[in-house]
């Protein structure tokens, strides 16, 4: 089941998603001092291109260093980022099928907004030590 909603998801919404994290990534990693947000991008337009199945958690090694790169990352790129998952989210829970597309996009929004200080793990194993 995870992997067709993969592929609904990769055709409807995870494709273009993508690229818009994959230009914030570039952007973000012309600039030096901005290259830990690009690959925060990276990480989160994988992430977006295959989210069924996995799951952000929070990095128990993260600290007073992503809480400032994340409010800086709000006023730059998050915000709009999350504005195209809401947008994408609210067009797709229109129809029956799209619902769980929807709302998977609902549940990007907060990553897209803050994503420093997250690891991606697998669905099945959110509390395994890394």
């Amino acid at each position: 089941m995870r992997t067709l909603l993969n592929l609904i998801w990769l055709v409807l919404a995870g494709f273009w998603l993508a690229i818009g994290y994959a230009i914030a990534g570039v952007i973000c990693c012309v600039l030096i001092v901005t290259i830990p947000f690009g690959i925060a991008a990276f990480r989160i337009a994988g992430f977006t291109l295959w989210p069924f199945g996995r799951t952000m958690v929070d990095k128990p090694s993260a600290g007073a260093g992503a809480v400032l790169g994340n409010i800086i990352w709000v006023v730059f790129a998050g915000w709009w980022l999350a504005l195209g998952h809401l947008a994408t989210g609210i067009a797709l829970c229109v129809t029956i099928i799209g619902i769980p597309l929807g709302l998977t996009n609902f549940k990007l929004i907060p990553i897209s907004l803050l994503p420093l200080g997250k690891e991606i793990v697998p669905s099945d194993q959110p509390f395994a030590v890394r």
